[in-house]
């Protein structure tokens, strides 16, 4: 047979493997993706479609109902249009007397919506309840029954200790029910809508203090709970529930689409939602606990959910609003939603005007021209980014990773960079301005790592001239900090002559302290023919270049400690940063030159962490700070590979976490900049952050070990005990090997590993707070630490000089370090603040005193 035939043939079998799609299949299909062309002239068509399917597959549409209505928010209120034609007919072949097909659809979901009630799919759930609430509105639920499912919701913000998650997300899910089916509700007088209000009131009132620790700008001087440029969610829903109750819900209509009521009136008895109760959080127990007795699960605290707000309400809806809240919440759940397919997400984004009420948006480009409606005609892409960038700088974190944004808007850049680019612009250049005003420390972080990601691409084009007139700020403006952070990131993105030629000639200045006149490299302290320890620096590079053994390196080292002990002091000190350095030099040509250097002459290096060279023995504090120390000062143009070697080295047990905590606290400064400081800054940040979730994880990872170990120990007691083991001849009782349940060496080996780990945790985070303390709550700190948190200052912070903004970024993030690992804090709160505040002034300080209630805050005690 010849090639040409062959492929024919294989060919034909593709052809015949084709896979068909049952009917079932391909009306679910077009269920899922009604709408696509025009929602309101394919709802009759796509109703007879499902009326005309034989047989009638109730299951098979309900479970496409159930996944429009949880993956396509957009699209709520005409499923709600659909299921009411639903309810028009009977089901195909039925008995006389049997209810319609939409009664039977609607009894079937609402077995769905109670799976996601009990599972705590908590945006399942919330969702489900829009679709009631519409539904409710065409009434084909009956009124008593919705409002009687959102008071079950309210009922949660009464629950004693109740989690601000739990309670944020079941008020979310009552107040955006009432919104929608509000109209209907307030047409009964036995029904009092003010106690819903009422409800979320109470619980908001609840949370002022929580609020202030979330702001996207930070005013120091002031708790009032009052956000600037920026909204609280559930603040927002309140806000757009009360201007619609004022007014009857009469707004409702202009806010959220009601297709369902252009059909006739439903007449016939509604379908009464069954009484639910909101099932209590879900506890793990492990029954596992620390040395001194804490949780050794802490509970993830979740916060205030604070969106900044960027641009004025003219040119995007204000949250605050009716219509403003539908807006922002439809884009928030596609953004969350649509998180696995970034493409998709962007289309539906630009897409969304025609899911929304008429006017809702200015027309695109070439469309044709619609009516001007008061209050609305807002521009789509400054509403999407600024609802995507909301969710970018949540705090204390956002709900998924940076890069998922950030790929998001470039993303959108790609499908209509016409609209798109400009709004990008509009929304750098408030965030840069927003940076004199107080935003938050983490968020300038974040803002300066999203622009660099986007600018590298889109070939790193920014009018960076627009930023030429602050380079007269003092060098530790939050502007000019940006200027150097968004740099240095670019070029790691990139490589350093390309950032170098983009930027005005200004900026390349020595002065201006945005970019070095040179690349960033390692710098090799002993390169130098002139240093007095260059020789022994060169022989040990050329042991390591020659692959010598650990023990013949050690050998040398031991020989060389005996001939420089007259002639140098601290000779331990300085042969540790040698050797360091050496390593690292050898290691700096590739990450694998360097991860084969320390893997090589690990035993040696964990000798010299231990103060000694040949021999190991208990860690010595003192030669791991130098350990360090020589890292940071062969990598201190290339800050980022200070990061990246502790990490390995805290992985490789050179070092333990509270060790780099410590030295971020003590030594970073002079280290990196030559001068000792008692403040803290980004990049102490960066190190201080890899070293707790290095000690967090490793608590996280034996604790599951421990669990899994418990579990099969338990079993195989079990097991033994019922003689299901199928290699059992005799009773358990009797068998000398059935080992009881806690006796297991691996169970005991790993408990005391937890039992070290935790130690060492708990350690890294006292360390923390005492580093703090230190900063900005000792009797000694600098004066500066109360001078920047009053008001009269503040607003005098254009005169501010280098040391007030340093000691303002210090304050930033000891605020962030106590959002962040809040779930820990609360956890250890007695046994590490109670020393770490020993060394804190008991007379009236406005610093300690903010200092205390940032503390309370965090760890959910009294302020």
């Amino acid at each position: 047979m010849s090639y040409h035939g062959r492929r024919r043939h294989h060919r034909d079998d593709h052809e015949r493997r084709e896979v068909h799609e049952t009917p079932e299949q391909k009306l679910k299909y077009n269920i899922t993706h009604y709408g696509e062309v025009d929602p309101i002239q394919e709802l009759p068509r796509l109703a007879n479609q499902i009326f005309e399917h034989s047989p009638a597959n109730v299951p098979a549409v309900t479970e496409a109902f159930r996944i429009g209505v949880t993956e396509q928010p957009f699209k709520i209120p005409y499923y709600a249009a659909l299921l009411r034609l639903l309810h028009d007919r009977p089901v195909a072949d039925a008995a006389p007397g049997s209810s319609s097909f939409g009664k039977q659809v609607l009894e079937d979901f609402w077995k769905g919506f109670q799976a996601f009630l009990d599972k705590q799919a908590w945006r399942e759930t919330r969702l489900c309840v829009h679709f009631f609430a519409h539904l409710t509105v065409a009434r084909v639920i009956s009124v008593q029954s919705m409002f009687e499912l959102l008071k079950s919701f309210t009922a949660v913000l009464d629950e004693f200790g109740v989690s601000h998650g739990r309670a944020a997300k079941a008020g979310l899910c009552a107040a955006e029910g009432l919104m929608i089916a509000g109209p209907v509700i307030k047409q009964d007088p036995a029904l009092d809508v003010s106690e819903i209000i009422a409800a979320l009131q109470t619980y908001i009132d609840s949370t002022k203090d929580a609020k202030t620790l979330v702001q996207p700008v930070v005013q120091l001087f002031t708790d009032s709970p009052i956000l600037e440029h920026a909204e609280e969610w559930l603040d927002c829903a309140l806000a757009a529930l009360q201007t619609l109750n004022a007014t009857d819900f009469a707004q409702t209509a202009d806010s959220y689409p009601q297709p369902y009521l252009s059909s006739p009136p439903w007449t016939e008895e509604p379908f009464n939602l069954p009484g639910v109760l909101v099932p209590p959080e879900v506890i793990e127990l492990d029954g596992l606990t620390t040395e001194s007795g804490e949780d050794a699960q802490p509970k993830k605290e979740e916060w205030p959910q604070c969106y900044v707000s960027l641009f004025d309400n003219d040119l995007t809806p204000d949250p605050t609003t009716p219509a403003g809240f539908a807006i922002r919440s439809t884009l928030i759940d596609i953004v969350d939603i649509f998180e696995v397919n970034r493409k998709e997400c962007a289309r539906l984004l630009l897409e969304l005007p025609k899911w929304t009420v008429p006017g809702t948006f200015k027309p695109r480009p070439g469309a044709p021209p619609q009516s001007h409606v008061e209050g609305k005609d807002w521009q789509l892409e400054s509403t999407v980014l600024e609802t995507i960038l909301g969710s970018t700088f949540m705090l204390p974190e956002s709900t998924y990773k940076a890069i998922y944004y950030i790929a998001l808007i470039t993303e959108l850049c790609k499908s209509s960079p016409q609209t798109v680019g400009p709004a990008v612009g509009k929304s750098i250049r408030r965030l840069y301005a927003l940076l004199a005003d107080g935003l938050d420390v983490e968020i300038a972080h974040r803002f300066a790592e999203w622009f660099a990601v986007h600018m590298s691409n889109f070939g790193f084009q920014w009018v960076w001239k627009e930023w030429i007139p602050d380079l007269v700020l003092v060098p530790q403006h939050p502007k000019r900090t940006f200027m150097r952070r968004a740099v240095e990131f670019e070029i790691r993105l990139s490589y350093h002559d390309r950032i170098l030629r983009i930027l005005p000639e200004p900026m390349r200045e020595p002065d201006a302290q945005v970019i070095s006149a040179e690349a960033p490299g390692p710098e090799f302290e002993y390169d130098e023919p002139t240093h007095p320890h260059h020789e022994s620096a060169q022989s040990i590079l050329n042991l390591i270049r020659g692959r010598a053994k650990p023990e013949d390196v050690m050998s040398h080292l031991e020989s060389l400690r005996n001939s420089l002990m007259e002639t140098t002091e601290n000779v331990d000190s300085v042969l540790r940063s040698v050797l360091v350095q050496s390593l690292l030099h050898i290691g700096s040509r590739s990450f694998s030159h360097f991860l084969n250097a320390i893997e090589r002459y690990l035993p040696l290096l964990r000798n010299l962490a231990a103060g000694q060279i040949s021999t190991g023995g208990n860690a010595s504090p003192e030669a791991r700070t130098d350990i360090m120390s020589a890292v940071a000062k062969f990598w201190r143009n290339s800050r980022h590979m200070i990061n990246i070697v502790f990490d390995k080295l805290m992985q490789y047990q050179i070092v333990d976490p509270t060790d780099v905590v410590a030295w971020t606290f003590t030594h970073c400064a002079y280290v990196t900049e030559g001068t000792r400081k008692a403040t803290f800054n980004a990049f102490q940040w960066d190190l201080l952050k890899s070293a707790l979730d290095k000690a967090n994880g490793r608590v996280m990872v034996q604790r599951r070990k421990v669990a899994v170990l418990r579990k099969e120990a338990d079993d195989n007691a079990a097991r033994a005990i019922a003689g299901e083991s199928a290699t059992m001849e005799v009773d358990a009782e009797t068998r000398p090997d059935v080992i009881p349940a806690g006796e297991s060496p691996q169970l005991t080996s790993a408990i005391k590993a937890f039992t070290v780990l935790t130690r060492e945790q708990k350690s890294a985070l006292a360390r923390t707070l005492d580093g703090f303390v230190d900063c900005l709550a000792v009797e000694g700190a600098s004066p500066k630490v109360r001078e920047v948190i009053t008001e009269h200052a503040w607003h005098n912070r254009a005169n501010w000089e280098i040391d007030d903004w340093e000691v303002w970024e210090t304050w930033g993030w000891y605020r962030h370090w106590g959002r962040t690992y809040s779930p820990y804090l609360r956890n250890y709160m007695n046994t590490i603040g109670t020393v770490a505040f020993a060394k804190v002034p008991s007379k009236a300080d406005p610093a300690v005193e903010l200092f205390r209630k940032t503390w309370n805050i965090a760890t959910g005690q009294e302020v």
